[in-house]
Protein backbone atom coordinates (compact mmCIF):
# COMPACT_ATOMS: atom_id res chain seq x y z
CA UNK A 1 0.00 0.00 0.00
CA UNK A 2 1.29 3.50 -1.30
CA UNK A 3 1.16 6.02 1.05
CA UNK A 4 -0.51 9.27 0.35
CA UNK A 5 1.64 12.77 0.83
CA UNK A 6 -1.52 14.61 1.53
CA UNK A 7 -2.76 11.97 3.87
CA UNK A 8 0.53 12.26 5.78
CA UNK A 9 0.75 16.00 6.16
CA UNK A 10 -3.21 16.20 7.40
CA UNK A 11 -2.33 13.49 9.97
CA UNK A 12 0.83 15.49 10.98
CA UNK A 13 -0.89 18.50 11.48
CA UNK A 14 -3.87 16.56 13.12
CA UNK A 15 -3.10 13.36 15.44
CA UNK A 16 -1.61 13.67 18.83
CA UNK A 17 1.87 13.64 20.23
CA UNK A 18 1.05 10.05 20.98
CA UNK A 19 0.21 8.91 17.48
CA UNK A 20 3.41 11.17 16.17
CA UNK A 21 6.23 9.39 18.74
CA UNK A 22 4.62 6.14 17.58
CA UNK A 23 5.12 6.74 13.82
CA UNK A 24 8.41 7.96 14.90
CA UNK A 25 9.40 5.44 16.86
CA UNK A 26 7.72 3.23 13.93
CA UNK A 27 10.35 4.84 10.78
CA UNK A 28 13.53 5.11 13.12
CA UNK A 29 12.70 1.77 13.92
CA UNK A 30 12.30 0.17 10.92
CA UNK A 31 15.76 1.66 9.61
CA UNK A 32 17.44 0.16 12.79
CA UNK A 33 15.94 -3.35 12.14
CA UNK A 34 16.65 -3.30 8.22
CA UNK A 35 20.02 -2.63 9.28
CA UNK A 36 20.83 -4.98 11.91
CA UNK A 37 19.36 -8.02 9.80
CA UNK A 38 22.23 -7.64 7.71
CA UNK A 39 24.09 -9.33 11.08
CA UNK A 40 21.91 -11.94 11.58
CA UNK A 41 20.64 -10.74 15.08
CA UNK A 42 17.68 -8.91 15.85
CA UNK A 43 17.68 -4.98 17.66
CA UNK A 44 17.40 -6.68 21.16
CA UNK A 45 20.20 -9.22 20.30
CA UNK A 46 22.15 -5.82 19.41
CA UNK A 47 20.89 -4.35 22.74
CA UNK A 48 22.13 -7.64 24.75
CA UNK A 49 25.00 -8.01 22.96
CA UNK A 50 25.90 -4.31 23.94
CA UNK A 51 24.99 -5.01 27.24
CA UNK A 52 27.10 -7.76 27.79
CA UNK A 53 30.20 -5.97 25.79
CA UNK A 54 29.78 -2.89 27.86
CA UNK A 55 29.69 -4.91 31.51
CA UNK A 56 32.61 -4.57 33.35
CA UNK A 57 30.83 -6.80 35.72
CA UNK A 58 29.23 -9.59 34.70
CA UNK A 59 25.30 -10.36 35.41
CA UNK A 60 23.46 -12.95 35.60
CA UNK A 61 20.29 -13.70 33.19
CA UNK A 62 17.76 -12.05 35.81
CA UNK A 63 20.07 -9.32 36.46
CA UNK A 64 20.36 -8.51 32.89
CA UNK A 65 16.89 -8.60 31.97
CA UNK A 66 15.88 -6.32 34.99
CA UNK A 67 18.51 -4.20 33.78
CA UNK A 68 17.61 -3.89 30.01
CA UNK A 69 13.57 -4.20 30.96
CA UNK A 70 13.36 -7.68 29.25
CA UNK A 71 11.18 -10.56 30.69
CA UNK A 72 12.55 -13.77 31.83
CA UNK A 73 10.94 -15.69 28.51
CA UNK A 74 11.97 -12.79 26.12
CA UNK A 75 15.17 -12.34 27.28
CA UNK A 76 15.79 -16.53 27.62
CA UNK A 77 14.63 -16.98 23.65
CA UNK A 78 17.05 -14.12 22.61
CA UNK A 79 20.12 -15.51 24.53
CA UNK A 80 19.25 -19.28 23.13
CA UNK A 81 19.54 -17.39 19.60
CA UNK A 82 22.80 -15.36 20.54
CA UNK A 83 23.97 -18.73 22.41
CA UNK A 84 23.32 -20.91 19.05
CA UNK A 85 25.13 -18.37 17.06
CA UNK A 86 28.37 -18.67 18.67
CA UNK A 87 27.88 -15.14 19.86
CA UNK A 88 27.25 -15.39 24.08
CA UNK A 89 27.97 -18.69 26.13
CA UNK A 90 25.84 -18.94 29.39
CA UNK A 91 28.33 -19.83 32.65
CA UNK A 92 26.08 -21.77 35.66
CA UNK A 93 26.57 -20.61 38.82
CA UNK A 94 28.47 -23.15 40.90
CA UNK A 95 26.65 -22.09 44.14
CA UNK A 96 23.19 -22.65 42.28
CA UNK A 97 22.98 -24.84 39.08
CA UNK A 98 19.72 -22.69 38.66
CA UNK A 99 21.81 -19.07 37.85
CA UNK A 100 23.14 -18.93 34.34
CA UNK A 101 25.88 -15.99 33.55
CA UNK A 102 25.66 -14.79 30.12
CA UNK A 103 29.10 -13.89 28.90
CA UNK A 104 29.88 -12.45 25.28
CA UNK A 105 31.95 -14.79 23.24
CA UNK A 106 35.10 -13.18 20.81
CA UNK A 107 32.60 -13.34 18.15
CA UNK A 108 29.85 -11.56 20.14
CA UNK A 109 32.00 -9.03 20.63
CA UNK A 110 33.32 -8.71 17.35
CA UNK A 111 29.60 -8.59 15.97
CA UNK A 112 28.31 -6.05 18.20
CA UNK A 113 31.11 -3.44 17.74
CA UNK A 114 30.29 -3.80 14.03
CA UNK A 115 26.66 -4.17 13.99
CA UNK A 116 26.94 -1.21 16.55
CA UNK A 117 28.92 1.30 13.70
CA UNK A 118 26.69 0.40 11.44
CA UNK A 119 23.22 1.11 13.64
CA UNK A 120 25.51 4.46 14.76
CA UNK A 121 25.49 5.53 11.21
CA UNK A 122 21.84 5.21 10.21
CA UNK A 123 21.30 7.13 13.60
CA UNK A 124 23.57 9.59 12.20
CA UNK A 125 21.97 10.11 8.98
CA UNK A 126 18.89 10.94 11.35
CA UNK A 127 20.46 13.18 13.28
CA UNK A 128 21.63 14.93 10.29
CA UNK A 129 18.04 16.44 9.50
CA UNK A 130 18.64 18.74 12.19
CA UNK A 131 21.51 21.35 14.10
CA UNK A 132 22.99 20.02 17.35
CA UNK A 133 20.78 22.79 19.20
CA UNK A 134 17.76 20.87 17.44
CA UNK A 135 18.86 17.52 18.69
CA UNK A 136 20.17 18.59 21.82
CA UNK A 137 16.58 19.41 22.32
CA UNK A 138 14.90 16.28 20.61
CA UNK A 139 17.35 14.25 23.16
CA UNK A 140 16.25 15.99 26.20
CA UNK A 141 12.49 15.88 25.35
CA UNK A 142 12.71 12.26 24.58
CA UNK A 143 14.38 11.38 27.48
CA UNK A 144 12.21 13.66 30.27
CA UNK A 145 9.30 11.98 28.62
CA UNK A 146 10.59 8.02 28.90
CA UNK A 147 11.20 9.05 32.52
CA UNK A 148 7.80 9.58 32.71
CA UNK A 149 5.54 9.28 35.84
CA UNK A 150 5.67 5.95 38.19
CA UNK A 151 7.38 2.80 37.49
CA UNK A 152 8.38 1.86 33.73
CA UNK A 153 6.95 -0.65 32.03
CA UNK A 154 7.86 -2.86 28.99
CA UNK A 155 11.61 -3.47 27.70
CA UNK A 156 13.24 -0.62 25.84
CA UNK A 157 13.35 -2.44 22.71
Amino acid sequence: MEEQPELIEACLAKWDINWLLHRAAQRVGASFAEEITKFGISLRGQLVLQALANEEVQRTQLKLGAMLGLDKTTLTSELDKLERAGLVTRVPDPNDRRVRTPVITDKGRSLQKEAGDALAEVERAYQARYSAEEMAVIRKVLQDLSKGEGPLQGSCI
